[in-house]
């Protein structure tokens, strides 16, 4: 799931408190058969506890299916049931695929992995001179750029700027900490890795991952994209629930951006990426990427933050295009993925031969929930209900994000108004790194539009004194936020921030400074 640097260390911070409270036992093996029936109905219980309307889940093992199942329906406004064939956004679950292109490349001699980005794509730019010539392929992989967690994520969402277009923009991206020196999580570098892709083989990365990829593996349902969403019979719609009540949403179109996070895929087509991530590049006799390639990406390349669930994790690390931490010991080699509307989980337990995959059509924490439950039982681990301990956390976000807002409120200073006349609040805004932005007085009130991103049209009402609540209009998925003017000593106005807490985007680091009336 896309989370900024600043709500990500609130949302973790809560669930540590939340669960280092669980104390959980370890026997030494599982003899006992596992019972596919009972999580079968684990499955469905919680899908329906959490109010999901879609799900399907697949598990392998020793490199066969031995679940591949869907749960609910595809659209709540219709009859249509999930299945094992269909589509999902698996979202940020493409970055494993991305890595893998990286590393066949590597393979056929084309790419050094601890080469310049910029020997493969000059035309790569960093803030910070030193950075942009220093930074590697490997960099790219393993979030350590020095730009903070979904930062330069609002450049290219929905946005009318092209892949190339979005990456020229980095270099106007301040970093939050030195080069290599702390982790945080960039989309933005697996989209410029998905670029090398292109310009080394000659293929889009679209191309490349289905011919090299998708058609090796007969994951013949999968693709790169949705523009044709409404070609494709069996495919899940994405859902929301806001005040209590669960709604479909439109898809958002990723392709400026799919290296990071556009792939579609169904659970039976991600078993086949299991089995061949477990046989350790290989499925079916048939190489995909090497032994080697795969020991790279599993290696920990940067340490991503310490354990944050009970003290059987020793350490939590990203390869490159994985999340890898100890549970128990094992090895887990994961990754979770989120888009408006849909989140997902991929697992693997290496030692255990042992592969799984969770895609659902909400916004929800259920797929990592499932991830402990299905290796708990696998692993042998004294039962303990995972989704109602993730269920319980989720009603406890949203609780203190409930409280956030009561207190936001009661920060309100009643009884003023704005210094000037909405009329001089109106123009362009923008800077280099986003672009424009226009406020306009529609009847009696201020209207605003991002201009690079359509559906970012909003309403702004007076809050107090030069600030003004702004309300989208047509984004269910974020919250009312906050645009502050600034005015000169002249009382004229100059600039305006917006603030939109949300743990998916960052709006503070975007410039808007007067252009023109």
């Amino acid at each position: 799931m896309l989370i900024t640097s600043t709500k990500q260390k609130s949302f973790f911070l809560l669930l540590s408190v939340f669960l280092l409270s669980l104390s959980l036992a370890f026997s030494q093996g599982n003899d006992n058969k596992i019972d596919l029936k009972s999580l079968d109905n684990y499955f469905e219980n919680a899908r329906k506890e959490w109010n999901i309307p879609g799900m399907a889940v697949a598990i392998v093992k020793n490199n066969e299916v031995i679940l591949a199942k869907g749960y609910g329906v595809r659209d709540i406004r219709y009859p249509d049931k999930v299945d094992k064939n269909t589509l999902f956004g698996i979202a940020s679950n493409s970055k494993a695929f991305t890595a893998a292109c990286i590393m066949k490349l590597v393979e056929d001699n084309k790419l050094i992995l601890d080469n310049p980005v910029t020997d493969y794509l000059p035309y790569f730019e960093m803030y910070d001179p030193y950075v942009s010539k220093e930074i590697t392929v490997r960099d790219l992989l393993c979030h350590r750029s020095g730009l903070g967690t979904f930062s330069g994520d609002l450049i290219w969402y929905a946005s009318n700027y092209t892949r190339k277009e979005v990456i020229e923009r980095i270099k106007y991206l301040k970093p939050t900490t030195s080069f290599r020196s702390k982790y945080g999580y960039s989309n933005l570098m697996f989209l410029t890795a998905g670029e090398i892709v292109s310009n080394i083989s000659g293929l889009t990365w679209d191309e490349y991952v289905k011919t090299k990829i998708f058609q090796p593996l007969g994951m013949n349902s999968s693709n790169t994209s949705i523009k044709d969403e409404k070609k494709i019979k069996n495919i899940a719609t994405p859902h929301l629930t806001a005040n209590n009540t669960v709604i479909p949403l439109e898809f958002i179109n990723w392709d400026n951006m799919a290296p990071a996070g556009g792939i579609n895929s169904s659970v039976s087509d991600m078993s086949k990426w299991l089995i061949t991530q477990l046989n350790k590049g290989t499925y079916n006799d048939t190489i995909i990427f090497s032994k080697k390639s795969s020991e790279t990406m599993w290696t920990p390349q940067m340490i991503s933050r310490t354990s944050h669930l009970d003290s059987t994790i020793h350490f939590h690390a990203y390869g490159l295009g994985w999340d890898l931490f100890d549970y128990h010991g094992r090895l887990i080699v994961n990754h979770s993925g989120g888009l408006d509307g849909m989140i997902s989980h991929v697992a693997l337990v290496p030692e255990e031969n042992l592969g799984l995959v969770v895609l659902t059509n909400s916004t929800n924490y259920l797929p990592s929930a499932l991830m402990y439950e299905i290796i708990d039982k696998f692993i042998g681990v004294e039962e303990h209900d995972w989704s109602s301990v993730f269920l319980q956390f989720q009603n406890n976000y949203n609780n203190y994000k409930e409280k956030q807002k009561k207190l936001d409120e009661e920060n309100r200073v009643k009884n003023t108004k704005p210094s000037l006349k909405l009329i001089e609040y109106t123009g362009i805004y923008g800077g280099p790194m986003y672009g424009n932005a226009k406020i306009s007085l529609i009847d009696d009130h201020l209207e605003i539009d991002f201009l690079p991103t359509t559906i970012f049209s909003a309403t702004l009402k007076h809050w107090h004194f030069d600030t003004f609540e702004l309300i989208f209009k047509h984004y269910p998925s974020l919250p009312n936020g906050k645009v502050q003017f600034l005015l000169d000593e002249e009382g004229k106005v100059v600039e305006f921030k917006v603030n939109v807490p949300n743990p998916d985007f960052d709006f503070t680091e975007l410039e808007f400074k007067k252009i023109e009336e």
